[in-house]
């Protein structure tokens, strides 16, 4: 259903995987990959979103590094310059604006890209819409100014996650309440970090996925359309 595109990002070319609707009408979502870069599920995600209407673009952050050891993935993560990262991620939401007409724009991301994506979210107000499945800011330099914000916020995220813990979780969600945020934080309970990823059997939670990924559409619909 996608292809791999190049678009515009402060006056070079980053390369992306872009998936559109068949109706050729709807708003547009940025989808940002997980430490392992722009593998295949992460253009499963963009060719599902599609299905449900919408153009899903993911920016291929690492420009086409793929990794499957957790070491590789995790030193990749690491070397990520955030400004790079950020113009990457704001051109994309302006691809995103030129081919569906729409200046709302929504965002969701996995792991890694769970973190950058409200990291985008701070940066750009054209992010109506921001869905970070168990996002972690890693990087010391990258903690997001979340009064900037204009987004609502669902965020999806596991029990038995190390990265992302509850409790960390709670503390969010009270941060940004206070900040007068629109936030709804779902704990899925039982299962573990990157429990969406059916890639990967040993975390997959299949009646956890589809509960957030039915949430997920019902949100980015609400708040795009």
């Amino acid at each position: 259903m996608g292809e791999m595109i190049e678009f515009r990002t402060n006056g070079s070319f980053t390369p992306g995987y872009l998936a559109s609707p068949l109706s050729g009408e709807g708003p547009g979502v940025v989808v940002i990959q997980e430490w392992w870069g722009l593998v295949d599920h992460i253009k499963d995600v963009c060719d599902r979103l599609a299905a449900a209407g919408f153009y899903a673009l993911a920016p291929d952050l690492y420009k086409g590094k793929v990794s499957t050891e957790p070491d590789e993935a995790a030193k990749d993560m690491m070397a990520l310059r955030m400004d790079e990262a950020s113009q990457d991620m704001s051109g994309a939401v302006e691809e995103l604006v030129r081919r569906s007409g729409s200046d709302k724009v929504g965002v969701i991301g996995f792991c890694m890209g769970g973190g950058l994506a409200y990291v985008l979210a701070a940066k750009n107000p054209r992010v109506k819409a921001l869905v970070p499945f168990y996002g972690v800011i890693p990087w010391p330099d990258a903690s997001p100014d979340y009064s900037k914000i204009e987004a609502a916020i669902q965020g999806h995220y596991a029990e038995k996650d190390n990265f992302a813990s509850p409790a960390v979780v709670r503390e969010l969600e009270e941060k940004l309440k206070n900040l007068g945020k629109s936030v709804e934080f779902y704990i899925y309970p039982g299962t573990d970090h990157a429990f969406f990823n059916d890639v990967r059997p040993e975390v997959y939670d299949a009646s956890s996925a589809m509960q957030a990924w039915d949430r997920t559409i019902e949100f980015l619909k609400e708040h795009l359309t």
